[in-house]
C-alpha cells in the first residue's frame, strides 16, 4: 500500500492534489488542522494536512468513453475510509455521494477543525441531530476530549449513510459506541468465589453503609453466614455504625488495629462463609493512609477488593483517589450517591482512565436496599439517559 501526506490551504485542494498524483480509488487514513509561518505565534497560515493511501494491486476502474471534463472531476470523490459494513435495516445499502460532493467536502474540512478543538467545540458546525446529541453529552459532563471522540465517530457514521439518520438510530450508534470503549472492562458484583470482601476509599463516600448492604444481601438473599472486621479505628462512629448493622443481621464483628490483630480475626471467624472489612476513611492525599492500611491489613488471593467513589466528587479528584490506592490490588470499582447527582458522565471518564469497570452504584442510605449490581448495558444507559 502506497501511503503520503498532503499539504494544502484547504480540503478542495487537499482533494484535487490527493486524485491527482493516487487517483479516485485513494483512500483518506487522517486528517487534520495546522498552522505554518507565522511571527512570535502571529499571522500564522491554517493548512491541511491529509494522510492518503492507494492500493497498487487495486484494479483500476473502467475508463468510459471521454475524458473527464473539469466539472466531472470536481464531482468525483475517493472512497471513505470507513469501510466497516452497518448492519442496520434502517439504513441504506447504497449510498450516492457524487451528487452532494461539495457539502461533503465542507463537511470533511469542518470535521478535522472539530477534531482538532477539545475544549471550546462548536455546535453549530454539527447537523441538527447530531447537535442533540452533542448538547446531552456535554449535560452529562462527559468529558470533553472523550466527547470529541464519540462526536467524531458519530460524524462519520452520519457521513457514511449521506445524513440519512433519525435521532433514535444516532442514539444507538452512541450507545454502541460507549459499549464498545468498555468492553475490555469486567462488570459486576461479588464473585462469591473470594471469602474476604473489603472495601478502601476516601473519608465520606459510604463504605461502611456500602458494606452492609453487601453483607446483607448475603445474609438474606444468599443465605450465607457472614461476619464483619474493621480496622476503622479512627472514627468511634464508624465503629459503632458497623457493630448497629452487625447487630441487626445478627453477625459477629471484630475489631482490628494491627496486622497481628488481623490474622486473629481471620482465625477466629474461619467459620463464616464471607467476612466483610470495613477500613477508615482517611485524606486520600495522605499516602500514610494507604500504608497503614497495608500494614493492618493482610491483602491475599481470597480477598476481593473494591475501590468506593462518589459519584458527586470532581473526576479528577477520584482519578487521584483510584492513583493514591492503585499499589492495592483492586477488583472494581463501586460508585455511590447517584441519588445526589443528575450527571453521570464522570463514571465514564473514571472508568477509562482508570481501566476498571464498575461492581456495585448505590442511590440511597436505605439497607440492604439502594444498591445495584453494576452491568455494562446498565451503566451506558445511566451514562447516557
Amino acid at each position: 500500500m502506497k501511503v503520503k501526506k498532503f499539504i494544502a490551504p484547504s480540503m478542495q485542494e487537499a482533494m484535487k492534489k490527493i486524485r491527482s498524483e493516487m487517483g479516485n480509488d485513494a483512500v483518506i487514513l487522517n486528517s487534520k488542522v495546522s498552522h505554518s509561518g507565522g511571527f512570535l505565534g502571529l499571522f500564522a497560515k491554517k493548512q491541511i494536512e491529509v494522510i492518503a493511501a492507494i492500493d497498487p494491486d487495486e484494479p483500476e476502474r473502467q475508463k468510459v468513453g471521454e475524458t473527464r471534463t473539469s466539472t466531472q472531476e470536481k464531482n468525483a470523490f475517493p472512497k471513505s475510509k470507513n469501510k466497516t459494513v452497518m448492519h442496520n435495516e434502517h439504513v441504506p445499502q447504497s449510498i450516492n455521494v457524487e451528487n452532494n460532493q461539495g457539502v461533503l467536502d465542507e463537511l470533511k474540512e469542518l470535521k478535522g477543525l472539530l477534531q482538532s478543538i477539545s475544549t471550546n467545540e462548536r455546535s453549530d458546525f454539527y447537523p441538527e441531530p447530531l447537535k442533540v446529541i452533542l448538547k446531552q453529552l456535554t449535560k452529562q459532563e462527559i468529558n470533553p476530549s472523550l466527547r470529541g471522540q464519540v462526536m467524531s465517530e458519530l460524524l462519520d457514521y452520519w457521513y457514511l449513510v449521506n445524513g440519512n439518520l433519525t435521532i433514535e438510530q444516532l442514539r444507538e450508534k452512541e450507545t454502541e459506541i460507549f459499549l464498545k470503549e468498555l468492553k475490555e472492562l469486567e462488570f459486576g458484583g461479588m464473585s462469591y468465589q473470594k471469602k474476604y470482601i473489603n472495601v478502601i476509599g476516601p473519608t465520606g463516600v459510604g463504605k461502611t453503609t456500602t458494606l452492609a448492604k453487601l453483607a446483607a444481601h448475603c445474609v438474606l438473599q444468599k443465605k450465607k453466614k457472614v461476619a464483619f472486621i474493621t480496622t476503622d479505628t479512627y472514627r468511634i462512629a464508624a465503629i459503632d455504625q458497623l457493630k448497629t448493622y452487625a447487630k441487626i443481621l445478627n453477625v459477629p464483628i471484630e475489631v482490628c488495629y494491627s496486622v497481628n490483630d488481623f490474622k486473629e480475626a481471620k482465625t477466629k471467624l474461619d467459620i463464616y462463609d464471607f467476612i466483610f472489612i470495613d477500613t477508615a476513611g482517611r485524606n486520600f492525599l495522605e499516602s500514610q493512609y494507604v500504608e497503614d492500611l497495608q500494614s493492618i491489613i493482610d491483602f491475599n488471593d481470597e480477598m476481593e477488593t473494591f475501590l468506593v467513589l462518589a459519584a458527586t466528587a470532581k473526576p479528577s479528584d477520584m482519578i487521584a483517589v483510584y492513583e493514591q490506592f492503585s499499589v492495592l490490588p483492586i477488583n472494581r470499582l463501586i460508585f455511590t450517591k447517584l441519588d445526589e447527582t443528575s450527571t453521570r458522565g464522570s463514571l465514564f471518564e473514571v472508568m477509562i482512565k482508570t481501566n476498571k469497570g464498575i461492581a456495585y452504584t448505590t442511590h440511597g442510605q436505605t439497607v440492604p436496599d439502594d444498591i445495584e449490581v453494576a452491568t455494562r448495558e446498565r451503566i451506558v444507559e445511566q451514562i447516557l439517559r
